[in-house]
């Protein structure tokens, strides 16, 4: 496969994103590609009268985008049919394949192109597997106009594309497709190809397993246009077709998303989504030591002392996991994961703590009190180290109300505990132990 490709074979601009590559078997999925941008299904917030798109379209300009979704979602289709609303020659690559010459190639083409007048969109797929130098390249052709550069990625952009690349194209990010319009992609093929040998209830199942990706429904329906018989019910659909496998990168912005889902909605409290998302994560290969470090993350961040036990229920599910393997102790991290999600929930240690660096990052090298200093010489007893500090158990109620911070420094209070759970205990505490300092004169 050659790294760039002109696919209508020439400056002209194109006449439909399904103008056909070669004479051979074409998949369901190209033959139903649109070849009008009113047909591109589920991308009405980018297509429609009030989107992005739709507003450039009718300016009569196209300026450089990054299309970013997941896989089946129409994202060359439409940097096709761009191309062709606004009569400018259109032009594909893919970082995967491409090199230095290819680029190079591409760029002199559209120079020659731009000197008799004719634009070039340059649709990059998986633009996201260039480095830093090769999308630089892009910038100065940007610039002059030379191209209108469209680039599609499955990667968040703020991530995987630099930040100049970005300031001169708009990130338009398309959406995974919902049953209804997988439902009406699936009445196109049936229009198209006749009904689909299935009863209402496989044709459901089959929506769920394309799982957004429109590609990869029409995939799934084509396999099973070729089942004989029928018509096919759920089971046979689920048993007999070749699963879509689930989207999930274990280290990119598919697992970030689920982790933070997870977390989410341990914070808010959702004993169901919160087992939905470790499911998720679980069923897509995440590693569960990795889930069990993050939920003793999670009870120590937004649970801390409202609920001490949490971290220990937390440390417990993942000596289990380590003991039992998969997938019986996947069962003890679900069972952390509820009851993380029902605990009392608080901040207030977290938030101590990062208020505790912000201090010691401000005051430097302040020595402690020569009062709390250990005296172990002669020299240092001479000089006051240790002098005058009181041992609290000889205090009443073992609490001397001894200053302990810098000498000068003002009394700071990081700790500010809520009035959930266990911290109602600590609110007890701390405000018992300020009366005393007050009425022993501490600072």
């Amino acid at each position: 496969m050659s790294g760039s490709l002109d696919l209508f074979g020439g400056d002209e601009a194109p006449a439909a994103a399904s103008a056909p590559v070669g004479d051979g078997p074409r998949p369901l999925a190209d033959r139903l590609r649109p070849a009008r941008l009113e047909d591109v299904i589920g991308q009405d917030h980018l297509l429609g009268p009030e989107g992005p798109l739709g507003a450039m379209l009718a300016a009569g300009e196209l300026g450089s985008l990054i299309l970013w979704g997941p896989p089946g979602v129409g994202k060359t289709t439409i940097a096709c049919l761009l191309a062709a609303e606004t009569r400018l020659a259109f032009v594909q690559i893919s970082a995967i394949f491409a090199g230095v010459a290819d680029l190079r190639k591409v760029f002199d083409t559209a120079r020659t192109r731009h000197a008799a007048g004719q634009g070039t969109v340059l649709f990059v797929d998986e633009i996201h597997r260039f480095n830093k130098a090769q999308q630089d390249a892009f910038l100065p052709l940007m610039e002059a106009g030379i191209i209108t550069l469209v680039g599609a990625t499955t990667e968040n952009p703020s991530f995987e594309l630099n930040a100049a690349l970005l300031s001169r194209a708009q990130v338009l990010r398309l959406a995974a497709l919902d049953d209804r319009a997988l439902g009406a992609l699936l009445d196109r093929a049936e229009a198209a190809e006749g009904p689909l040998p299935l009863t209402p209830e496989a044709r459901a199942a089959l929506i769920g397993m394309a799982e957004g990706d429109g590609r990869a429904l029409l995939n799934l329906a084509e396999q099973a246009y070729r089942l004989a018989g029928g018509p096919h019910d759920a089971a046979a659909v689920a048993r007999r077709l070749n699963r879509r496998a689930a989207l999930y990168d274990k280290t990119g912005d598919g697992h970030y998303g689920l982790i933070s889902a997870l977390h989410k909605s341990v914070r808010g409290s959702d004993p169901d989504a919160s087992l939905y998302w470790l499911a998720r994560m679980l069923e897509a290969g995440e590693d569960p030591r990795f889930l069990a470090r993050r939920l003793t993350r999670m009870a120590i961040e937004d649970i801390g002392l409202a609920d001490p036990d949490a971290a220990h229920h937390c440390l417990a599910a993942w000596d289990i996991y380590e003991r039992l393997g998969s997938p019986e102790g996947e069962l003890a991290l679900a069972q952390a994961v509820i009851y993380l999600a029902l605990a009392p929930k608080s901040n207030a240690a977290y938030m101590a703590y990062k208020a505790a660096r912000r201090a010691a990052a401000e005051s430097g090298a302040a020595p402690p009190p020569d009062h709390i200093l250990n005296a172990p010489t002669r020299m240092m007893k001479e000089m006051g180290f240790g002098r005058d500090y009181a041992y609290d158990h000889d205090a009443p109620d073992a609490f001397s109300g001894q200053n302990y911070f810098p000498a000068g420094m003002a009394r700071p209070e990081f700790y500010h505990p809520v009035e959930r759970g266990f911290e109602r205990e600590m609110m007890k505490r701390i405000d018992w132990f300020a009366r005393l300092r007050r009425e022993r004169g501490g600072a």
